[in-house]
């Protein structure tokens, strides 16, 4: 699990432009999926070798000015919360406005690292313009200029410092986490599952920051419940703020195998979902959704077969993804979802044999090869499972450089249909031999 990072400031200082800079340096992001830019706020960085994630408070709010005030006070809020470092952003061309003076009002009473970055500082002129910001009283400012890069160095040495280390707990339990919007039904969901057969071996609260680990047993099988629902406080928080589900669920997430993505049928697949289900992609880890609240929609307008289908033209292309309708109140399926993350995190952990990859893939790749490319034939000879704790193949050939995404993507499509993948991203690497 890495440390949390957040960016604040008024709009238009260059937070976006700062985090991109940061989180380019990983290419695992810049190519990573169609969708990338869906859950532009939040990404991975290293610096120094030291892992962290980033989170862009600014692309949140919107809204006019007035409202403006409300939500950034709100964001810097949360920040605080749930990040182990600050990054406050101002510019040096506009000086210290009253908007700066409110946040670092709210950051002076923080005990955490507080850096205080002064963006657009590119000349020695603006390096001496940037002395005002002494008045904010944070101390200590670090000049930047986050479009050329110039003065990032500094900062980052400076933030990694102190950023704690997560030990990963080695828990031998998989760990299920329950995550989606607020009022999708995720407590509930909790409660029905251990509500009637006290099953619970212990209750540990607090393992990471707030979220809480519910030890589970049925089907003969054992796995850590990570609940991100008991943890809203309600004065903090309008219901419907985009930023804290995401937030709130980035380490629930970044810590367990198999997320449960819970939303509510008659709110559909929004956007708030959809970047809860980008991040658990991008993480690779094992995928359930589940559809709440399905007795409530009119079944007229709604068959389960349209409904399925709408939420996987969302997805693309990562379709192969579990879907089921419950209703939490009625427990309706409540343990079918639970054997389906079961099953999902076999998959996860599936490991297959290299003779058996070669047996079924190659005849496949024969029959259908790589387009050439540039009149260059790519001969794929050999793959094989990589050694990681979800799958990831490798597979080696001639001129890796040459081989497209829709190809990749068929052979991913092959693999799960040979092999059963259901609800795992699949990762796939082109080598040279």
């Amino acid at each position: 699990m890495s440390a949390i990072v957040a960016i604040v400031g008024r709009p238009n200082v260059g937070k976006s432009t700062f985090f991109n800079r940061l989180i380019q340096r990983r290419e695992a992001i810049v190519d990573a999926v169609s969708g990338v830019t869906r859950d532009r706020h939040y990404g991975k960085s290293d610096w120094n070798g030291k892992e962290f994630s980033l989170i862009d408070t600014g692309g949140y709010v919107v809204g006019s000015d007035d409202i403006f005030e409300k939500e950034i006070d709100k964001q810097v809020e949360l920040a605080i919360d749930e990040a182990d470092a600050i990054i406050f952003m101002v510019d040096v061309e506009s000086g210290v406005t009253g908007m700066d003076e409110d946040v670092a009002k709210l950051l002076r009473k923080v005990n955490k690292p507080v850096f205080l970055a002064v963006n657009k500082v590119d000349n020695s002129q603006r390096q001496a313009d940037a002395m005002e910001f002494y008045a904010l009283g944070l101390g200590e400012f670090y000049p930047l200029s986050s479009i050329n890069g110039s003065g990032t160095g500094e900062l980052l040495d400076a933030v990694v410092e102190v950023l704690p280390e997560y030990e990963e707990e080695e828990s031998e339990l998989p760990r299920f986490a329950v995550v989606g919007r607020p009022n999708a039904g995720k407590s509930s969901f909790i409660n029905a599952l251990i509500g009637e057969d006290r099953y619970i071996v212990t209750d540990i609260a607090g393992t990471t920051r707030d979220s809480i680990d519910t030890k589970y047993n049925r089907f003969g099988f054992e796995f850590n419940l990570v609940d991100t629902a008991g943890i809203r406080r309600k004065s903090k928080v309008k219901e419907d703020l985009e930023f804290y589900s995401v937030m709130r669920s980035v380490r629930a997430i970044e810590h367990c195998d198999v997320c449960i993505l819970m939303l509510d049928a008659s709110r559909g697949f929004d956007g708030q979902v959809q970047n809860i289900f980008w991040l658990a992609q991008r993480n690779n880890k094992g995928i359930v959704i589940l559809v709440n609240k399905w007795d409530l929609v009119e079944k007229e307008t709604n068959s389960v077969k349209e409904y399925t289908a709408k939420i996987k033209k969302v997805i693309e292309p990562f379709v192969d993804v579990p879907i089921l309708f419950v209703s939490v109140l009625t427990k309706q399926r409540i343990y079918k979802a639970i054997e389906t993350a079961v099953d999902v995190f076999k998959n996860r952990s599936k490991k297959i044999q290299t003779r058996k990859l070669n047996d079924v893939m190659l005849p496949i790749i024969e029959k259908t090869p790589p387009p050439a490319y540039k009149g260059k034939y790519v001969k794929i000879k050999f793959c094989t499972q990589l050694p990681t704790n979800y799958p990831q193949f490798a597979f080696f050939c001639n001129l890796p450089q040459y081989i497209r995404e829709p190809y990749k993507r068929f052979l991913e499509n092959k693999l799960r249909e040979n092999f059963d993948f259901t609800g795992v991203p699949i990762t796939i690497f082109m080598r040279k031999k």
